[in-house]
């Protein structure tokens, strides 16, 4: 991604390739007419696509869950048949042996055969306790879901029109359970819309917020725009007057600075000037010199002009001192019309307050103003410059000139000769720039956290830049650890060394990784930072690089790992439990690929639940590879969109999403399975019990109209309200106790244990309603003649079916118009299609088929049998009442505990408090930020990316462009 070495062979000469010859997506062409290209890496072979993962289908943890119930109760299915079968078996020799007399009637039915026969018999009659039916509920509930989500106008993003969109309808569940959030910076933590905020020049700090801003009056005149620009509203009136009065030079070289040290292109848009900057800080700032009356107007290979107060005014550019990661800054040397030779020097805080002549009271106000402005997030810049004598600059031009064409070192002697010349600075002040974050990114991040979620933000840009913004949405606060890249490779060196001695008495875990490391107790909040280099040497080859003590050493491999495989699974799993016991982690500089490897470490390791949100192409792969996927519908296309799983305009409407939405949907399928295995066990069980007196004959003991319609109609509807509208608390209390989230997370709600406890209740609902009906007719048949097959039928049938509608009645805690409709169309139904199908017409027409005629008109008119009903009930009911009533006091008691904590918990210290404690309680950070990688100033010097005689259009690159341009193409140059 950040070399390329080639030739290009044409028409017998050969042409040499690299980086600064290959246009990539998002720069423009410019300063000809036409070109000649090649491309190369396209189709498959583009980025893009060779980041892109295999395309899986998603299935949440209750999905694999269910499968393996499914096929668990078919084997226990087959299990009991075959049991009875080898009963019934057992049964008719015991038969034949006692009733010999009989033995016309069965001499060609052998107990083997009937055996056999009873064996399907049973598979068949008991085929309906097989939940095929919960698929296709399943289904709708997790539709009608999924337009709640659609639905939902507090995630509705009036600004742009978008609302909130369920791309898939089959993860609504998993929204509950998310354990790990992985969320991309630039577009979905913020706006990625830089703004010019603050400044402290010569120790007077302006901008807003500083208490010296007041509104502008109107038709004050203090609008410096060039032809009409539109001033923006971050400079507060004293700035403004102070740049009028035009009496303060330190000022004055300030803005200057800003029009002048810079890789900015314009160009000219009727009667606008279009900046176009490679990041867009420097947009920021040249947009801010511009509204202070310094406009930057136009620049050559070899010149600037700007117009400083109205006035033009042409610099002669003699050199430029390139930026990079490792300088921290930028330079310009320039030679003004009067003919002073000045330097002009950006950077960060660390290397300029380093490089002055000296240190005063103004230097010393400025650094504490640097503090403040980092408290407050935003990115900052120092800025210096001085006068260079004659006579220096031509020594140091001609050194400079002899470096510039080395073979060999030309970069380090270039470095050497920029240091030496950045040397014995003056501080003209610094800038503070907010990197807008999306509304409500920081409450979101708190709520999630409060949730037991923890968000990892996965980045390319550089460190600096990820952690003002950590900072900034409090994902990082000041009384964090930050743990950096050789930090952890002493840690995982001392789990190594660990591991080595007691690797075949105990496993690593991320305790003993605290243990190792004296700064990394438990008790203490931690954040960790790496880049994307660190991560490759963990994710790629198992081995830590560390420095220490000014040698190179290299992991060697744990004892009893002698498999490179088997060492680098030890090397990621250290990795990921020093990861997982931090706060917040932050990666940076990482690749597309590399985002989704991160996401398959903590899904292979921690088996967690994990969420991956983001707003652009790069963020595709970590989308796809994590159990849910969010993309932001944002000013990067709708690439991460198209492949997700869940589509929202704003970071914020995350926190709805999970804490209202998933864990709702998480509740609603826990219920929904639970009282589906419930009702199935407790209404077709007593066909097992039947079988015990009824010589294992697989006679069914119910109507085949019951069996048919119990799982369709009499009690679908109950069930499906359930899992369509159940709530245990509002939206609201949902938001205000993001605590109650973790019942997701844990696997509470459902569980191989719940459904252990399901199937017992389920059992001993069958047995009651059976046993008890059975006792009941045995002896006394009551006032009318009901003591036959088909009245104890209808009389077991009722009771369970009584009692499972009573216990969803009793659990259903969010009560609607809707859910009380469909509990009563559930009995409704049920005396319905009792009188159609066992009326006297239906069974003179058809008694094959209707062959229960007046069965439940003769039982449930017979008092006797009602109490018999009402006896099932109770017995039925009252344990489960008892037991929610327990749990319900032990509810209120835990909800009550938590309230109280969350009463008792401090609210984190605002901006302006913070701003004011003393200096030593916080970690000295720098805030500085460039959101480009290199500079562009070797394109400028040699007139690459300038306008050159008789073209109108002045250079520029693309403002979202993060490759650098392309070198003009004359000729057949490729």
């Amino acid at each position: 991604m950040h070399s390329f070495t080639g030739t290009l062979q044409w028409r017998g000469e050969t042409y040499s390739l690299d980086s600064e010859r290959i246009l990539l997506r998002g720069c423009k062409l410019r300063n000809t007419n036409f070109c000649y290209g090649l491309v190369i890496y396209a189709g498959f072979d583009s980025k893009i696509m060779r980041n892109c993962g295999k395309i899986k289908r998603k299935k949440t943890k209750l999905d694999r869950m269910m499968d393996r119930l499914v096929i668990i109760i078919f084997l226990v299915l087959l299990a009991m048949s075959l049991c009875l079968a080898i009963a019934s078996g057992f049964w008719a020799k015991t038969f034949q042996e006692k009733h010999t007399y009989l033995s016309a009637l069965y001499k060609h039915t052998a107990p083997a055969k009937q055996a056999f026969f009873s064996f399907w018999g049973f598979a068949i009659l008991l085929s309906i306790i097989i939940p095929m039916s919960m698929y296709i509920t399943f289904e709708f509930i997790y539709l009608v879901n999924s337009f709640f989500i659609n639905w939902d106008l507090e995630m509705y993003y009036a600004v742009k029109d978008i609302p909130a969109k369920a791309r898939s309808t089959s993860l609504n569940d998993q929204l509950g359970q998310i354990e790990y959030i992985f969320s991309d910076k630039t577009g979905t933590l913020t706006q990625n819309i830089m703004s010019f905020k603050k400044c402290c020049i010569n120790g007077t700090v302006y901008g807003l917020g500083t208490g010296r801003e007041n509104k502008q009056p109107l038709g004050s005149g203090l609008t410096w725009s060039h032809r009409g620009e539109k001033m923006s509203d971050s400079n507060d009136v004293a700035l403004l007057e102070a740049a009028r009065r035009d009496s303060d030079p330190v000022l004055r070289e300030f803005l200057r600075l800003l029009a002048l040290c810079h890789t900015v292109m314009v160009e000219e848009r009727g009667d606008q000037l279009v900046y176009q900057a490679a990041s867009p800080d420097e947009e920021a700032l040249v947009l801010a010199a511009r509204d202070l009356g310094y406009v930057f107007l136009s620049r050559t290979q070899d010149t600037i002009t700007i117009s400083e107060l109205g006035v033009k005014r042409t610099y002669e550019v003699l050199a430029m001192l390139d930026f990079n990661s490792d300088r921290k800054r930028m330079s310009v040397l320039v030679r003004d019309p009067q003919g002073t030779i000045r330097l002009y020097t950006k950077g960060a805080d660390t290397v300029i307050l380093e490089r002055l002549r000296s240190r005063g009271p103004s230097e010393t106000f400025t650094e504490r103003a640097l503090d403040r402005f980092a408290e407050e997030t935003l990115r900052t810049l120092c800025l210096a410059s001085k006068v260079v004598s004659e006579a220096e600059y031509c020594e140091w031009s001609r050194r400079h000139q002899e470096a510039s064409i080395l073979l060999q070192d030309r970069v380090w002697q270039l470095d050497s000769l920029y240091e030496e010349m950045e040397q014995n600075l003056e501080l003209l002040g610094v800038t503070a720039i907010e990197d807008k974050l999306q509304d409500g990114v920081p409450e979101t991040i708190q709520l999630l956290k409060l949730g037991n979620i923890k968000v990892w933000v996965l980045t390319g840009d550089k460190q600096e830049t990820a952690m003002n913004i950590g900072y900034a949405c409090k994902l990082l606060t000041d009384d964090m650890e930050i743990l950096e890249e050789k930090e952890v490779s002493e840690i995982l060196e001392a789990h190594r060394v660990t591991n080595s001695r007691s690797s075949s008495r105990k496993a690593p875990g991320s305790g003993r990784l605290s243990q190792q490391h004296p700064g990394t107790s438990c008790h203490k909040k931690r954040a960790l930072i790496i880049s994307g280099d660190f991560l490759d040497k963990i994710l790629h080859t198992g081995e830590v690089l560390m420095k220490k003590e000014g040698r190179l050493w290299q992991w060697l491999p744990c004892r009893g790992a002698t498999d490179p495989q088997e060492q680098g699974s030890l090397v990621e799993k250290a990795f990921v439990d020093l990861a997982t016991s931090c706060q917040a982690v932050i990666c940076c500089r990482v690749t597309p690929k590399q985002k989704a490897l991160i996401v398959q470490l903590v899904k292979k390791h921690k088996k967690a639940t994990t969420l991956a949100i983001g707003d652009g192409a790069n963020d595709v792969n970590m989308i796809k590879t994590a159990d849910i996927g969010v993309g932001i519908s944002g000013l990067e296309g709708m690439q991460a969109v198209q492949c997700s799983d869940y589509a929202l305009a704003q970071f914020s409407y995350l926190q709805r999403l999970l804490l209202v939405h998933g864990r709702w949907a998480y509740l609603r399928i826990c219920k929904f399975l639970r009282y589906f295995f419930y009702k199935t066990f407790a209404g077709l069980m007593a066909q097992v019990w039947f079988a015990f007196h009824s010589g294992f004959t697989a006679q069914p003991l119910y109507e085949g109209w019951f069996l048919a319609l119990y799982n369709v109609f009499y009690t679908a509807h109950p069930v499906l309200s359930v899992g369509i509208l159940e709530q245990d608390v509002s939206a609201k209390k949902s938001l205000e106790f993001p605590e109650l989230y973790a019942i997701g997370q844990q696997d509470e709600l459902f569980n191989y244990r719940i459904f252990g406890v399901t199937l017992l209740h389920g059992v001993s609902t069958s047995l009651a309603s059976f046993y008890i009906a059975l006792w009941a007719f045995k002896d006394c048949v009551g006032s009318k003649v009901v003591g036959d097959y088909e009245s104890f039928s209808v009389t077991v049938a009722t009771s369970a079916l009584l009692s499972v509608l009573v216990e969803i009645i009793l659990d259903t805690k969010h009560w609607t118009a809707l859910s009380f409709l469909m509990v009563t169309a559930s009995l409704l139904l049920f005396c319905l299609f009792s009188y159609l199908t066992q009326s006297i017409d239906a069974f003179r027409i058809a008694p094959a088929i209707f062959r229960f005629p007046d069965a439940s008109q003769n039982a449930l008119t017979d008092p006797y049998v009602l109490l018999v009903v009402l006896l099932s009930l109770v017995v039925n009911t009252v344990p489960s009442l008892t037991v929610r009533s327990y749990h319900a006091i032990t509810g209120r008691r835990s909800i009550q505990q938590k309230i109280c904590s969350k009463a008792r918990r401090e609210p984190e210290p605002s901006v302006e408090l913070r701003a004011h404690v003393h200096r030593g309680s916080f970690r000295r950070r720098s805030s500085y930020a460039f959101s480009h990688q290199e500079g562009y100033a070797g394109l400028i010097t040699r007139g690459d990316s300038l306008r050159t005689k008789g073209t109108r259009a002045t250079g520029g690159l693309h403002p979202q462009g993060a490759a650098p341009p392309s070198p003009s193409c004359h000729g057949p140059s490729p």
